[in-house]
């Protein structure tokens, strides 16, 4: 019988906001997959594990040699279903038996804590892709969240949203970050401050039109 390759969103990192069928997949785990931040906090004695460093065709391929003789657990940042690995591994791995446990999204969670709805925002990455002209164009009303890297933080991304797609400066917006853990970090703003604003590199933008 194939062995199973699971899939668990671990939502924004706490241990406190991962769904209980997620942590008991985790707990039962032999095989652990995730980023060295996910490891330490989610990692037992005894299980053997594998922090993500982004050779994706090097992870495969461990991954592969595990799955010959145990289940593997791959723990996803945010929700399975949002900018994950998931994509990656069905591809990889088209015949194995697939679980995929969701987690909480950094972007639902970022909404959460600024007690916004997202029912209506477009949501979009800047996080190792840039989007669409026409995504980014400024319409009254329109809310908008971003993911972002090092090199489209939210200072990078919201001078782009001024200077080329004519949001003003005087739109509310927030940058987000660390969210769930004791050094959250949340930045509320004009989209003109959050155009000087240092660091956020790994974090959630969120404008409000």
């Amino acid at each position: 019988m194939a062995h199973t390759l699971r899939i668990i969103g671990i939502g924004p990192g706490n241990p406190d906001y991962v769904v209980p069928i997620g942590l008991k997949r985790i707990a039962e785990a032999k095989v652990l997959v995730g980023s060295e931040r996910a490891l330490q906090d989610f990692a037992r004695d005894g299980q053997q594990c594998y922090p993500v460093t982004g050779k994706l065709s090097e992870l495969a391929l461990w991954i592969e040699q595990q799955l010959t003789h145990d289940d593997v657990v791959v723990l996803v940042s945010g929700d399975t279903g949002y900018y994950s690995l998931l994509p990656y591994l069905k591809k990889k791995f088209p015949t194995y038996p697939l679980e995929v446990i969701p987690g909480i999204s950094s972007m639902t969670f970022a909404f959460a804590r600024l007690g916004e709805v997202w029912q209506n925002a477009d949501l979009m990455s800047f996080h190792g892709r840039i989007p669409p002209a026409d995504k980014l164009r400024y319409e009254e009303g329109r809310t908008l969240g971003f993911l972002t890297d090092k090199e489209h933080n939210p200072a990078a991304i919201a001078r782009i949203l001024m200077d080329e797609h004519g949001w003003p400066k005087e739109t509310t917006a927030a940058a987000c970050e660390r969210l769930s853990y004791e050094d959250e970090r949340i930045e509320r703003a004009t989209l003109g401050d959050i155009a000087e604003l240092p660091g956020f590199y790994h974090s959630v933008l969120v404008v409000m039109g």
